[in-house]
């Protein structure tokens, strides 16, 4: 038989994090779950308006925060000469013109110090790519802004070492993403046990069901994906314990600009969150 003193101690209910607060965002500790989503890219006006009004509609009455995502440059692309959106410049007064209009916090991708420097004027939340999650300028630079900071962990790290990346934020306000983990060629796996550990270093921890299906490069020029898998993984995130979701969505996928084989489509998200809220709650009443 097992010792008792080799048993870990698994918590009956939900690991509770730091609250975090950055302007109008609050996440972790007993604070709604944060629910980070949009389209991948941004491809134009119309799509991000009627993307940004359905995302209000799916959270309406359910426990949930929204910032918005979209993506004003792709620089990590599979090929050179994908559909990158429209630049930091456009880019950014589009994402201004939808807080604005519908009244949400904004995020965005940065790949430069430069360029974090010049998002952060205008985001509310500065999201480092996972690819990127290692470059300490970059990620000091997003934290010289003052904004809400959100790492998503690279494909390629393993959960305990997300606490060296929050560490070269400073002090400033972090989040961390996980989106899965390289597995072979063109393959992505969840280990679920990193949602636990990053959470019991006191990491508020975001889970991105879309990237986690992803299949890089697998489609040739452009990464493939199996969105059929984001409720399952979604739902079973929720059940570990979580502090909020990542959701890429678009009205159809299948036309997507950037992501489309892994992008939720925009009217499966409210059932899917009404699921997560309800296994969320069960979690937090034990």
């Amino acid at each position: 038989m097992t010792s008792s003193n080799s048993l870990l101690h698994w918590p009956t209910g939900k690991i509770r994090t730091p609250t975090i607060r950055s302007g109008s965002i609050s996440a972790g500790g007993d604070e709604p779950l944060l629910l980070i989503a949009g389209p991948c890219v941004i491809e134009s006006e119309d799509i991000l308006y009627r993307i940004a009004e359905e995302l209000l509609n799916s959270i309406r009455g359910l426990p949930f925060r929204l910032v918005f995502k979209a993506s004003y440059d792709k620089a990590n692309r599979t090929s050179h000469d994908s559909f990158r959106g429209p630049g930091i410049g456009e880019g950014l007064r589009l994402l201004q013109q939808v807080r604005e209009r519908f009244g949400v916090p904004i995020t965005s991708d940065v790949h430069t110090p430069q360029e974090a420097e010049v998002a952060g004027r205008v985001l509310d939340v500065v999201q480092i790519p996972a690819l990127l999650c290692r470059q300490n300028d970059l990620i000091a630079a997003a934290a010289k802004s003052g904004r809400l900071i959100n790492i998503k962990k690279g494909q390629f790290l393993a959960p305990e070492d997300m606490l060296h990346r929050v560490r070269a934020a400073g002090t400033g306000e972090v989040i961390v993403t996980e989106r899965g983990t390289c597995f072979g060629y063109h393959n992505l796996v969840n280990d679920f046990r990193a949602l636990v550990i990053m959470r019991s270093l006191g990491l508020v921890t975001i889970f991105d069901a879309t990237h986690s299906v992803q299949k890089p490069g697998a489609a040739g020029k452009c990464s493939g994906g199996e969105r059929s898998f984001v409720p399952a993984l979604a739902r079973a995130a929720a059940a570990v314990g979580v502090d909020g979701f990542f959701f890429e969505v678009h009205p159809d996928p299948d036309r997507a600009l950037c992501d489309g084989p892994n992008s939720l489509p925009l009217q499966a998200l409210r059932p899917l969150l009404e699921d997560l809220a309800a296994i969320d709650g069960l979690l937090r009443n034990r």
